[in-house]
This record gives C-alpha cells, structure tokens and sequence, in this order.
C-alpha cells in the first residue's frame, strides 16, 4: 500500500524557480518523499525544467521561462504552468500514477540509493578537532565518550548546500548537540562539526560557525570527477576514528 500525499505548498523563488515546500522541519519521512520526488523529476523531468534541487523537507525546481512559454503557449505564465505540472504530479504518491511501473521501478531504485552507507574515517585528535575539548566540556562528557558516541550512530544526509558538496546530516545524541560558534572562524577542508542536531564535513577550507570535533583525508568534492560530490542526498554515513598517521596515509593516496 503506497503513503498518502504529503501536504504541501507551492511558492515561487525568484523569477525562474519554483519550490514545493512540506514544512519547516527535519523528519526522515518527509525527507524520503523529497528525495524520492526529486529522483523522480531527474530520471522524468517536467518540460522547460533545467534543474532541481532536494533540501531538507522541500525541493526546488529550476527552469527556462522562454522554454516553458514556447511549450504552453504565449499567453501563458511560466511559474503558474510548472505550477500545475508539479500539482498533477502531487497528486499521486511518488510511488503510483500513469507511469505506475516506471515509478515503482524508480522507487525501488530510491530505497537502494537511500541505503547506500558511506564509512567516513575522522582522526579526533586536537591538532584536527579545535573544539572537542570544549564541546565536551560543555556537555560534562569526556573527549572519548564524545568520540564514541558521535561514530556510534549513523546518519542520514538529509541535504546538500552552503558549499559544493556540504552534506548536513542528522540527528546526533543530544548528549553531544551543541550551537555553532556566534562568529565565523577559518575552517579546514575535512573538518567534521557539530550544529545543533547536525553533523557535516566541509568539503572546502571556508569561513564557518560549526563546532569542529575532527578531520576527514577524503575529498568531499572534486570537481574533476564525473561525480564530483563524494555523498548524495539520502545517503547515510557512518564515521569511524583513526589515528593521526592513517590520517596521513589516507591523505597521501588521495592527492
């Protein structure tokens, strides 16, 4: 038996965007119906759309205002024909419809896709985690415990943004939640980090507020590759701790 429809609203983004938001929260349900719509508009997009990007419990969807008039006619209104088209597909649930064995097919491959589990290797140690030891004193825990409870878990990427290949993940323990920084610091590619309930890696060395807590050696992005992001929205990831010299080695082979 297939989930019912979502509620949703429809609103525009600028001049040439559109976004079907399901509400201003984290929750792994609806994040899977994003996921699994916004698979389904990639593998069967809707004329005139160019792009469309997942975020946490909403998608957007990009598209060429000249394209989308020429295909529904002059008088039209570009925001309100891709308007009706994402309704139409609204409608029915990611998984039923007129294409009911393409989208079956489609989801199934989803379900594979949001299995996907990625082991990511930290180093915890001090020279790569500036705030470990402030974290874990803030939460009365020591740094090992802080370790361990943070690779016990395993996380979903509910979404990518803020840099090229930025995955903010959820939820860490709240034994180990904690806010970002009140200003901006220097940030290492690699750097793993707490947010609140968050957890993500910096995939580029960038000005950022979030608690870092260790260091990856693998590239998050590497925009000579076919796929230049190493995780994918629906991912989930694993970390695991190694010491400074596996860090090196790692970071060795991956150059």
């Amino acid at each position: 038996m297939s989930s019912p429809v979502l509620p949703y609203r429809i609103f525009p983004l600028g001049d040439a965007a559109i976004t079907v938001d399901f509400g201003n929260v984290i929750d792994e349900q609806i994040n899977k119906e994003v996921i699994a719509r916004f698979h389904e508009l990639r593998e069967h997009p809707i004329p005139g759309m160019t792009e469309v990007v997942p975020a946490y419990s909403s998608f957007t969807v990009y598209y060429d205002i000249l394209s989308v008039i020429r295909i529904a006619g002059n008088n039209a209104i570009a925001f309100e024909w891709m308007k009706q088209q994402l309704e139409i597909r609204l409608q029915q649930p990611a998984s039923e419809g007129p294409t009911g064995l393409l989208r079956r097919v489609l989801t199934d491959r989803y379900q594979e896709m949001n299995e996907r589990l990625v082991k990511i290797p930290v180093c915890y140690e001090d020279e790569f985690a500036l705030d470990i030891r402030r974290v874990a004193g803030a939460k009365n825990i020591s740094v090992e415990e802080l370790v361990q409870i943070h690779t016990a878990k395993i996380y979903k990427v509910y979404m990518l943004g803020f840099l090229p290949g930025f995955a903010y993940m959820g939820e860490t323990d709240e034994k180990i939640a904690v806010p970002r920084k009140p200003q901006p610091v220097s940030i290492a590619a690699g750097s793993v980090g707490i947010a609140g309930r968050q957890t993500g890696i910096y995939p580029l060395a960038s000005p950022g507020g979030w608690q870092i807590i260790g260091r990856t050696a693998l590239k998050l992005f590497d925009a000579e590759k076919s796929e230049p992001t190493l995780l994918h929205a629906g991912d989930m990831v694993q970390f695991y701790s190694i010491s400074k010299k596996e860090f090196n080695e790692i970071s060795a082979a991956e150059l």
